[in-house]
């Protein structure tokens, strides 16, 4: 019972060699062009995940999908539950949830 500070000191560790790693990692191409709007480095970027020199396709793909979320309507929550053919599975979904967090399942 005394050794239980053990197991919370143990998470240190892979906690510590994350933070060492992680200015190595390369940022995602994704990232690179939706966000920072860096095409170059995107292209690089997808280079070198792909190892393939030709990534034009890749990117307008990524292109193509940003375009096609933006035109998505955003549905309420109120909207949602207006909707018959929704309706039951959202309060199937709400109540497992509850379930889930009463009977303890997300501490376990």
């Amino acid at each position: 019972e005394s050794r239980w500070p053990f197991l919370f000191g143990a998470i240190i560790v892979p906690s510590l060699i994350q933070v060492m790693i992680l200015p190595f990692l390369p940022e995602s191409p994704r990232y690179l062009l939706l966000e920072k709007h860096n095409r170059n480095q995107a292209e690089k970027a997808f280079q070198k995940f792909l190892g393939k020199d030709d990534v034009s396709h890749e990117i307008e793909e990524v292109l193509a999908e940003s375009r096609a979320q933006r035109n998505t309507k955003l549905v309420s929550v109120v909207q949602l539950l207006r909707t018959r053919a929704v309706r039951w599975q959202i309060l199937t979904v709400v109540v497992t949830m509850g379930c889930y967090q009463l009977c303890g399942l997300n501490a376990v």
